[in-house]
């Protein structure tokens, strides 16, 4: 409407995770502070994500940081999780610094690009980073490769029974 009444809108903001490899964000606008809420809770329990967690350096115990370097972007900001070593924590703005702790992850740099005042985009950019850790395809997750013989190698004696080997045709000689 635009008329010169103010229709204030509440949004609300809520993250979830178990501190154990789950998180999830929810945004909603409402009316009333307390609905917002409401439906920011549910949002959030609707988009929980897995939250894939590696180590720096050594792979003793539990596995305790970002698997390697990863970056989420919402609007004008990027968010890069950068892995580090046991005992750092979470060096980061506070808004990221909640989603990581309830992501699970324990040791993390951060380093962000843009306009971060804009919380809400600010969270969606560092849940986007923290998603994409099990979008990363790491050597450790390759598969055992299986070598196997060319196939001229593999039928060589059939080929060297039925087949002649084919001479080179002669190219085609252009008049110009």
């Amino acid at each position: 409407a635009s008329h010169d009444c103010q229709r204030t809108r509440f949004k609300a903001f809520v993250a979830i995770g178990d501190y154990n490899g789950h998180v999830g964000l929810g945004v909603k606008c409402s009316k009333e502070v307390a609905t917002a809420i409401r439906g920011a809770i549910i949002m959030a329990k609707l988009s929980i994500i897995p939250v894939r967690r590696g180590f720096w350096g050594t792979k003793m115990g539990k596995p305790h940081t970002v698997p390697c370097k990863v970056t989420g972007k919402c609007g004008s900001i990027w968010v890069r999780l950068i892995p580090a070593p046991r005992g750092t924590g979470i060096v980061s703005a506070p808004v990221p610094k909640k989603l990581l702790q309830m992501a699970g992850i324990d040791d993390c740099y951060t380093s962000a690009k843009g306009s971060t005042g804009t919380l809400g985009n600010f969270a969606k950019a560092t849940y986007a980073a923290i998603a994409a850790t099990y979008a990363y395809l790491t050597p450790d997750l390759w598969k055992e490769t299986v070598f196997q013989k060319s196939p001229y190698q593999e039928f060589t004696d059939f080929l060297s029974k039925n087949h002649r080997p084919v001479g080179v045709q002669k190219q085609e000689t252009k008049q110009y």
